[in-house]
């Protein structure tokens, strides 16, 4: 078993460079199922969740190389098998994708019922909403999804939630469907964006990404042969942004697309840190402690629920009364726990906590309860007098590359142990 030892205070200074968003190659992987040729993807990030994903692909009978270690080559001319493996799908929660795109080239498709971090209810109605809405019939039963279409034709979708899958899912499914699929109340996420430009790189019709009203007008085939960058990964970028905030740091963050980054941005002004925009990249620094504030998260373009914990390492060292609504999913207060642990003053019922700031944490054996909470407890332990040991390392390494080599080579103690 792995853990992580972070060895603290440290003030975090330099430069760090931002990976390809995970949140966008998890469904720009299944995306290219679509393609009956050969596409590249360039700025993928090396991280397991990436690595699972191309694991199911080739089961399909997709062919992947990694020509380098971001860049991928698929051919998903030959696919040869519409059953899923079911170990695989169920490990993460993204596999989903993997029904929209092969209803979409196949009409037909078997999945394990998707994984993932335990943040609570995560239904995927509205992703069967859509499917049946383009005529799929889709069955949930023991363990897996089965969904089967003689012909896919395009229709107009209300989305009852904004559901950044579901509005992926349903996009992967209308692309080679018969005519137009209007999708309302959808999501505008940049990784939704993103998807839609890969598509439309390798020959679909896709209008208003990134708007709350997406056309999908059905093409015959995706041809591929082109090459995509995947876009920076905003939750990447706002970690480090926020723990430059947290240890008293100065970080120039690269490869990051600040527009992205607002609603972070406006946060960290709020609580007394400074903040320099360059366009394609960002400059963070805090000379003393935060200061308390309100957080509430919402869909792009508000504050992101994945960087709720890591803004709660930074209220618990907050001057004052902070307080997080945590608006998108209902356990993701988990991560309080651990921080209470470490010497923090946080009471957390359904979705609000509130953070009576303390002025310093102290090290302690920390478990990592989902993704984005890993990343809270590492800037917890650079924060923090003396070491923190954190295990459950596997939700960590999903969604971030070289996590522990990034913070090294800014100055924290960080080192990879294995018991």
């Amino acid at each position: 078993m792995d853990k992580l030892v972070v060895t603290g205070p440290t003030p975090l200074k330099g430069e760090v460079v931002i990976s390809g968003a995970k949140n966008a190659a998890v469904a720009i992987l299944p995306a290219a199922l679509l393609i009956d040729g050969i596409c590249t993807i360039e700025n993928v990030p090396n991280i397991s969740d990436v690595k699972i994903s191309c694991e199911i692909l080739e089961k399909l009978g997709a062919k992947i190389d990694w020509i380098a270690p971001n860049t991928i080559t698929i051919d998903s001319r030959n696919i040869t098998t519409t059953k899923a493996p079911l170990d695989l799908t169920s490990k993460f929660r993204a596999s989903y994708y993997i029904i929209g795109a092969m209803l979409s080239r196949k009409g037909s498709i078997e999945v394990g019922m998707p994984g993932g971090c335990k943040l609570g209810a995560r239904p995927i109605d509205q992703h069967i909403k859509g499917f049946e809405a383009l005529g799929a019939t889709v069955t949930v039963e023991k363990g897996k999804i089965v969904a089967n279409a003689e012909k896919l034709v395009g229709n107009n979708i209300y989305m009852d939630i904004v559901s950044v899958g579901a509005t992926i899912n349903i996009m992967l499914s209308a692309v080679l469907a018969e005519g137009t699929t209007i999708i309302d109340n959808a999501a505008k996420e940049p990784h939704i964006v993103d998807v839609a430009n890969f598509l439309n790189t390798m020959g679909a019709d896709i209008r208003g990404a990134g708007t709350d009203v997406i056309k999908v007008n059905g093409v015959k085939r995706l041809k591929g042969d082109a090459t995509y960058s995947v876009v920076p990964d905003q939750i990447e970028a706002g970690t480090f942004m926020l723990a430059a905030v947290a240890s008293k740091g100065d970080l120039l963050i690269k490869n990051c697309i600040t527009k992205h980054l607002e609603s972070i941005t406006a946060k960290i002004v709020e609580v007394g840190a400074h903040v320099e925009d360059y366009g394609d990249s960002i400059r963070v620094w805090c000379d003393k402690r935060p200061k308390s504030a309100k957080i509430k998260t919402l869909p792009y373009p508000g504050f992101p629920t994945d960087l709720q914990p890591q803004m709660g390492v930074v209220l618990s060292i907050a001057n004052g009364t902070s307080m997080i609504n945590e608006n998108i999913w209902e356990s993701r207060f988990q991560y309080t726990e651990e921080l209470n642990k470490m010497g923090a003053k946080i009471s957390a019922q359904g979705k609000t906590a509130i953070f009576e700031g303390v002025e310093k944490l102290s090290g302690s054996p920390v478990y990592s309860t989902d993704l984005r909470a890993g990343a809270a407890l590492i800037i917890a332990g650079i924060v923090a007098e003396g070491t923190t040991e954190i295990y459950n390392l596997e939700h960590i390494d999903r969604g971030y590359e070289n996590i522990e080599e990034k913070f090294r080579n800014i100055g924290a103690n960080i080192k990879r142990v294995t018991e």
